[in-house]
């Protein structure tokens, strides 16, 4: 059979599709069915992941995304991020993404990606990971202590101020109408005064 497709071959010139063709009849002449193969590169990489819709991390947009998992569903898997895309149904994008939110894969899926708190204690070199309820307990002992140094019920000519100058926040650029609620409430609770966010309250 090689020899019938290489003679017919020699009188024209080869194309990728000829040769591709080619290929599968002599693979296919030692029977093996590349039929079911042939069915699975025609299926979209994204057919069995589990659609979640997010935003892109990178800017004030707020550009709609959709994450596609695959693997998550499944005992004993370990779930993996395969594809990103812009959502189609979002006003603010309408599908597409800048170079920045196009890579958000490689974001995600970075192996130098933090996915714990790390800690360097004062005039130490290296930085040394953390336990959540150690970290969130030492930020709230921090804020506590700089609250009491620095809080300000009333100012020098009497009037009650209840100001925290002392301490700063920082919001971040895609946090709902929610979450800047929530961070509106933990700032005017404290009496912070310093606060910067892209979304200004």
């Amino acid at each position: 059979m090689w020899n019938e497709i290489h003679l017919t071959n020699m009188d024209s010139e080869i194309s990728r599709r000829s040769f591709i063709g080619s290929s599968a009849a002599l693979i296919t002449s030692f029977g093996f069915d590349l039929r079911p193969a042939a069915a699975a590169s025609r299926e979209l990489k994204i057919s069995r992941t589990t659609q979640t819709q997010s935003v892109c991390p990178y800017c004030a947009v707020g550009c709609s995304v959709i994450i596609h998992t695959l693997g998550d569903k499944a005992k004993n898997v370990k779930p993996a991020v395969v594809y990103i895309e812009g959502d189609t149904a979002s006003p603010i994008n309408r599908g597409t993404l800048c170079p920045k939110g196009a890579s958000l894969k490689e974001f995600v899926a970075c192996d130098r990606r933090l996915t714990q708190p790390l800690y360097r204690a004062p005039g130490a070199t290296e930085w040394k990971p953390m336990k959540w309820e150690e970290a969130l307990t030492r930020m709230a002992r921090l804020i506590k202590d700089s609250r009491d140094r620095g809080f300000q019920a009333k100012d020098e000519q009497g009037r009650t101020v209840n100001r925290l100058t002392n301490v700063g926040m920082i919001g971040g650029c895609t946090d709902t109408n929610e979450v800047n609620y929530l961070l509106g409430k933990f700032r005017f609770g404290l009496g912070i005064v310093p606060y910067e966010n892209q979304a200004r309250l």
